[in-house]
């Protein structure tokens, strides 16, 4: 894992960002009450993460979530902005645990790995906004942590579907360049 920030880092993760902003706004399904199944919006920010580790991937994606907030974001409330933007997106960064093992590992045990740590978080992040602030939203007698469960599974498991095949699929081209950096 690198120590400091090199101008190459900081040019890919300004993309892996723009990257990012681009394939949210490529909706395969939306969400009535948000969320969505996009064309793999977590890619770029789980790639970096897996390539650079996990604290400049918690920044790159929670600078994302950010932009995404400003961009459209949905706030009823400060804490809630903070949870379903820059720290849900800030703990796809987490993948970057398993950079070591993906910059060696040619199997899909790191991708699975990363993706499953920081989709996981993410996906507390939103249910603990969908319970706390969006409860309403809970069929009645329904509880609203089970609601707010399966509300945001429905569409992350998706996401992580593709995200995991795409991430695998393109293995040898993101770590192609890892010798060289």
């Amino acid at each position: 894992m690198k120590k400091n920030w090199t101008v190459k880092m900081l040019v890919e993760g300004g993309l892996c960002i723009a990257l990012a902003f681009v394939l949210g706004y490529i909706k395969l399904f939306s969400m009535p009450q948000g969320g969505s199944v996009t064309a793999g919006e977590m890619i770029p920010i789980i790639i970096f993460a897996l390539r650079h580790g996990s604290l400049p991937g918690i920044v790159v994606g929670a600078v994302y979530g950010l932009v995404q907030m400003l961009f459209g974001g949905s706030i009823f409330h400060p804490i809630q902005a903070i949870l379903d933007y820059p720290v849900a997106f800030g703990v796809l960064g987490l993948a970057g645990i398993f950079s070591a093992e993906f910059e060696k590992n040619k199997s899909i045990k790191p991708v699975l790995a990363g993706a499953s740590l920081g989709i996981v978080l993410r996906m507390l992040a939103h249910t603990l906004t969908g319970a706390i602030f969006f409860a309403s939203y809970a069929p009645e007698g329904q509880n609203p942590w089970v609601y707010s469960i399966i509300y945001n599974a429905s569409y992350l498991v998706v996401e992580f579907i593709i995200t995991v095949i795409i991430i695998y699929l393109l293995r040898n081209v993101i770590t192609k360049d890892l010798q060289r950096i």
